[in-house]
């Protein structure tokens, strides 16, 4: 048997077949000891504030790999991107906004899939850091084999309000280019409002990790002090408090294109918006 820690609480007993299968070697030291360790990773879609949040970590000692980019994302990311169009080959487009995930939720990720993202993480698995993490908004399109790899770390789910979420461009905007079937449009913000609506069907559909917390970006932003106590609650940590820029609230409202589409609607009242 071998002992692994795949966060700061209960050590985990596993056989050799499910290190192999995981491939959770890199986790354990060579003398067969678990390595006692914090892992965060952040759930949200691109434009969602969630270089708030990485920032927010790096400025807390937390380690999020590198190199990274002025949004805190982990690059290079092709890895991830490729690990992204693996996912995507098992989840089939019904048609009418509808996808099944039954296929992803229900097998082990595809070995292929467990490879890239290992090569992409490996500044951050490797290293000797206590408390480390990464953020990349291509994670949210894998989410349920992320979890699969990761049962134990910490997740922050990071939504924002959808109509600030779609005013700029991101590479998340077209899903076809991850490998993911849906009725494109000629207008770039139905595309990006069906991708920020996937992604959020994507969270749903999830079985609901062990250790998770919801912010809103806007309670980030507005409600600073209290966001960082509870997330600092959450984690077992004292985060810095970094300056967030209370303009980067409700910038829809000064927008003159379309930025608010019927699939909100029902997200946007459970998350609180109106």
């Amino acid at each position: 048997m071998y002992h692994i820690y795949l966060s700061n609480q209960t050590a985990y007993e596993v056989n050799a077949f499910d290190v192999a299968k995981y491939r959770l070697l890199l986790y354990i030291r060579a003398d067969g000891q678990g390595e006692q360790f914090m892992l965060i990773t952040i759930i949200g879609r691109g434009h969602s504030g969630t270089r708030a949040i990485s920032h927010t970590l790096t400025a807390s000692n937390v380690y999020m790999g590198e190199p990274l980019n002025k949004s805190g994302d982990l690059i290079p990311a092709n890895d991830m991107y490729e690990a992204c169009r693996v996912f995507a080959k098992y989840v089939t487009y019904k048609g009418g906004m509808e996808w099944d995930f039954t296929k992803v939720l229900s097998m082990d990720p595809d070995p292929a899939f467990v490879r890239l993202v290992e090569k992409y993480l490996v500044s951050v698995l490797s290293s000797k850091s206590e408390n480390k993490g990464w953020k990349l908004p291509e994670t949210t399109l894998v989410y349920p084999w992320i979890l699969k790899m990761f049962p134990d770390i910490k997740y922050i789910q990071w939504v924002r309000d959808p109509r600030d979420c779609i005013l700029a461009g991101h590479l998340t905007d077209d899903l076809n280019d991850f490998g993911i079937q849906y009725d494109k449009s000629d207008d770039i913000r139905v595309n990006r409002s069906i991708s920020w609506y996937y992604q959020r069907e994507i969270v749903r559909h999830t079985p609901k990790p062990l250790n998770c917390i919801s912010i809103r970006f806007e309670d980030m932003v507005l409600d600073q002090d209290n966001t960082l106590l509870k997330l600092s609650d959450y984690l077992g940590i004292k985060l810095a408090k970094i300056e967030m820029r209370p303009d980067s609230i409700g910038r829809y409202l000064t927008d003159e294109g379309v930025h608010m589409y019927d699939i909100f609607k029902n997200d946007m009242k459970e998350l609180g918006y109106k």
